[in-house]
Parts: structure tokens; C-alpha cells; sequence
């Protein structure tokens, strides 16, 4: 499979790129957790069905420390025990926040409730802006067909 744009090719997306990845830089920066970050980025990729993306997110995990068990399950986060309920407020709320166009109200009161009650107000901020660029990253992804398969672990780190 090959993509239908190489952005790295391209001087308007180079450009835009450049600024992205600054963005990311900076949400690996903040106080909310390394881990809940990866699991994040894993669960709305996964709605998305960015498969670049997802194998990104499951190798830099994994290269983190995370365990199998735990990548595999993020897909059915709700039914599994393996993740402690400030990630599960998260994964909630990476849901929805994903879903807005098919959620008539978008992110609801108990949701951002749940969330709010396990992270402080940086955090929730950088949760909220980690959700919203994860949905950028792979509507580029998925737009322009970008083929999975070979990334490094912090290759774009």
C-alpha cells in the first residue's frame, strides 16, 4: 500500500509538521502521565482506525513499559480489570470527546466529572488537547492512506 501524499515531501506540510510535532513534544512534556498518554492516543486511534497510529502508539508503549496485556485490552478498556480508574476516567473521555459527531451532547457532565476527579486542571487540559491532536494525526493518517508497519520506537520523538 502506498500513501497518496508524502508529507514529508510536501514544503506546506513540512511546515505544518514542523509545528505538529512541537505540539506533541509538549503534551510528553506535561504532568499527565506517560502512560495514560500512550493509552489515550492507543484507544482514539483505534476508534479512528489509524493503523499508523496505532502500531506508533503500541510500540512506544510497549518500549515504555507497558504491558502486553494491557495494549490488548485497551480496545475493550470497560470490561477489563488492568486499568486503574483515573485511566479508565480518560479512555471515558477520549471516547467521547472522539465521538462528538455521533454524541448529541459531545463530552457529557459525568463524564468530565469522572476525569476531573483524578487529574488537576493541567492535566485535564493536556488530556483534552492530547485527544483533539491524536484526532488531527489520524485524520492525516487515514485521509492519505499512510501505510503501518515499519516505525521505531521514537522516531518521531
Amino acid at each position: 500500500m502506498n500513501a497518496r501524499l508524502d508529507y514529508f515531501a510536501s514544503p506546506t506540510a513540512g511546515k505544518a509538521l514542523k509545528h505538529l510535532m512541537s505540539a506533541g513534544k509538549t503534551l510528553k512534556e506535561s504532568s499527565l502521565p506517560t502512560a495514560t498518554q500512550e493509552l489515550v492516543a492507543l484507544r482514539v486511534s483505534q476508534i479512528n482506525g489509524c493503523a499508523v497510529c496505532i502500531h506508533m502508539h503500541t510500540k512506544d508503549a510497549a518500549a515504555g513499559g507497558e504491558s502486553a496485556v494491557r495494549l490488548h485490552l485497551v480496545a475493550a478498556w470497560r470490561e477489563a480489570t488492568v486499568f486503574t480508574e483515573a485511566e479508565r476516567a480518560a479512555l471515558e473521555l477520549a471516547e467521547q470527546g472522539t465521538r462528538v459527531a455521533d454524541a448529541a451532547g459531545g463530552v457529557s457532565d459525568e463524564v468530565w466529572a469522572r476525569a476531573a476527579k483524578h487529574y488537576d486542571e493541567e492535566q485535564l487540559t493536556a488530556l483534552v488537547v492530547m485527544i483533539s491532536f491524536m484526532n488531527l494525526a489520524n485524520r492525516l493518517n487515514v485521509i492519505a492512506q499512510q501505510p503501518a508497519g515499519d516505525y521505531v520506537p521514537g522516531q518521531f520523538h
